[in-house]
């Protein structure tokens, strides 16, 4: 638990040895057998496992980690999941005698000071070995779990000052021996934790990554290890070139980007990320020095093994997306974190919710920074939310139940240069789905009463920015709820002369005389009836709004997008008729005089005012 291990960790990994040369068509079909354990594994988990943020939402992620700790292949999933699995199983592979690690093995890790991401993150993995005993490769699944067996219920601590007070901490623990499930330590692991589906979700991911290892044992076989080793070196050496291809296409130089978060869990303002992104040739450093590194901040802190992930997951997005995922690009990146800083605490710092905050703003910050760069492909890959409406009770046995707050809505999905902002969620996201609402009130003592988009609930520009929602909620028993409320000071921003998005707010018990909003976080007991109002930010605009046609602005009015006060004060759009009759025309002429106006009024939009001319 030291810098020092977090510096070994993510240090090079050389490749594997083997005296096979492969052709790409060979190395490719390999690959895809890889993808496809993957798929399966992911997949598997998804249909066996219980709790709805796996089965519903599918926030799991499937990779492979080859026997350097390279990622060989990560798929299905969210992007900054994938780039976490290869830290927690280098800790294993710095432990393979000390663990005593062999065939047919199932470990468990979490622990952020260990390579993992943050507690709730659990990862479990097994090593896949040729036919004579040679280590080839390990396959991992990552999922959320609802619970951590810490303070609070739901593993989200919001005063939090150390590790210990958010949950039990697994650096390497294992869960199956030589094919064997380990029964007294699998107990004790479902006994910390107060999901009441935990033990079968935990057993879903250790059937699933059985499944994979079962997959890409029949593909060594086939193939046999020299060949796949041979694979796996070209797929991540094809994946650094085709990397460095990208960055030597944009000028040198260093461009910079600072993101501001409201404020801590205990109100301290302004939380600073800065990001210093640095071409040179065919290289890219990217630099978080100058971010906050305040000691008594509380509630901010972000895994080092997360920053890295969230740092390529924005990366990733700056390039072409053809570009497998693997170690490759971190081959490609130098990635600078400063010791101490909130992308990088000190040990047993509390870290759960530091994937939502400073996680999304260091992302932020490389999008704002490499925008200068790549404005084609300058879309925020994150969400901005503090933390979802997580409303928990227990049923009449004592177990815990919990509706996230992961159900359907609008949020964050900002514009990019040439296409409006769209989708329910932004793409950093992935393959997480957003559950129907029937589904969670199935489940759950909860009314789902309203999810409405919010008309100019997106970042005006070129290019609109998707309205945000506004999720209304009724529970019908008792219980608790909390939340940490950001981006309202500091919602996302806009790209390329855009509007930033709309801010998020957020009601407790609305419509009585105990209606309130929360400023900074909340802990409450609701009582039955009580109603909660969350209103998601949009996504933020692209390009000057001036700039954007107007007879885009007409279609938007017409589907509620867009007022038609919005209409003409954002977009300088005058409109004739009723979006009631269905009857809305722009009058060209007046249209082109008052965006004159309104350009001339500004002096930084004279690109606005060549717009508009």
């Amino acid at each position: 638990m030291s810098y020092a291990l977090n510096r070994e960790l993510a240090a090079r990994r050389a490749p594997l040895p083997t005296g096979v040369s492969i052709d790409l068509v060979t190395a490719s079909i390999i690959r895809g057998a890889f993808e496809t354990a993957c798929f399966e594994s992911a997949t598997h988990l998804g249909r066996a496992a219980s709790s709805p943020i796996i089965n519903s939402s599918n926030e799991r992620n499937a990779a492979i980690v080859d026997a350097h700790g390279r990622l060989a292949m990560g798929s299905i999933g969210t992007p900054h999941l994938t780039f976490v699995n290869q830290m927690m199983v280098r800790w294993a592979l710095m432990n393979m005698d000390a663990y005593d690690i062999g065939p047919g093995d199932v470990l468990l890790s979490n622990d952020p000071d260990h390579g993992g991401g943050h507690l709730p993150d659990y990862c479990v993995y097994t090593p896949v070995y040729a036919a004579d005993g040679e280590l080839i490769v390990f396959v991992s699944l990552q999922a959320h779990q609802g619970d951590t067996g810490g303070k609070d219920a739901g593993g989200f601590t919001l005063e939090a000052t150390d590790i210990f007070t958010e949950g039990v901490q697994y650096p390497c623990l294992k869960l199956v021996h030589r094919g064997e499930l380990r029964r007294d330590v699998f107990d004790m692991v479902a006994r910390n934790n107060r999901f009441a589906t935990f033990a079968g979700d935990l057993a879903a991911m250790i059937s699933g990554v059985q499944l994979a290892a079962r997959l890409l044992g029949e593909t060594i076989a086939k193939w046999g290890a020299g060949t796949i080793k041979a694979a796996i070196n070209e797929s991540i050496e094809h994946s650094e070139r085709r990397a460095r291809e990208e960055f030597a296409r944009w000028p040198d130089g260093t461009y910079e980007g600072t993101v501001f978060i409201d404020h801590d869990t205990m109100g301290t303002k302004d939380i600073k990320v800065h990001v210093a992104c640095t071409v040179k040739g065919d290289s890219l450093t990217v630099d978080l020095t100058g971010t906050d590194d305040r000691a008594e901040l509380v509630g901010v802190w972000n895994t080092f093994a997360n920053s890295r992930s969230y740092v390529m997951t924005q990366v990733v997005a700056m390039i072409d997306p053809t570009i497998v995922k693997n170690e490759g690009l971190f081959n490609a990146v130098e990635i600078v974190i400063p010791e101490g800083c909130i992308a990088q605490p000190p040990p047993n710092k509390p870290a759960a919710l530091g994937s939502f905050h400073p996680a999304c703003e260091i992302t932020e910050a490389v999008c704002v920074a490499l925008s200068a760069v790549a404005p084609e492909r300058a879309q925020p890959q994150l969400y901005k939310i503090g933390m979802p409406n997580a409303v928990i009770g227990f049923d009449d046995q004592g177990m815990m139940w919990m509706d996230q707050g992961v159900d359907c809505r609008s949020m964050d999905s900002s514009a990019v240069q040439g296409i409006d902002g769209w989708g329910s969620c932004p793409v950093s996201l992935g393959n997480l789905l957003l559950s129907q609402a029937e589904d969670a009130e199935c489940r759950f003592p909860i009314l789902n009463i309203s999810r409405e988009m919010t008309t100019d609930g997106g970042g005006a520009g070129q290019w609109r920015g998707a309205p945000g929602s506004l999720n209304v909620k009724q529970v019908l028993k008792p219980t608790s709820a909390m939340a940490w409320m950001v981006s309202a000071d500091h919602p996302l921003r806009g790209m390329g002369g855009g509007d930033d998005a709309i801010p998020y707010s957020n009601r407790f018990n609305v419509g009585t005389p105990q209606e309130y909003r929360i400023e900074r976080t909340a802990q409450a007991l609701l009582q039955a009836g009580a109603v909660i109002a969350y209103q998601h930010g949009g996504g933020a605009g692209f390009g000057p709004p001036l700039a954007r046609d107007p007879e885009a602005v007409k279609e938007d009015v017409l589907d509620e997008y867009v007022s038609l006060a919005a209409a003409r004060a954002k977009y300088g759009v005058v409109l004739t008729g009723s979006a009631q009759d269905y009857d809305l025309a722009v009058d060209h002429a007046a249209t082109a005089r008052l965006r004159a106006e309104m350009a001339a009024r500004t002096p930084a939009c004279a690109g606005e005012r060549e717009a508009a001319e």
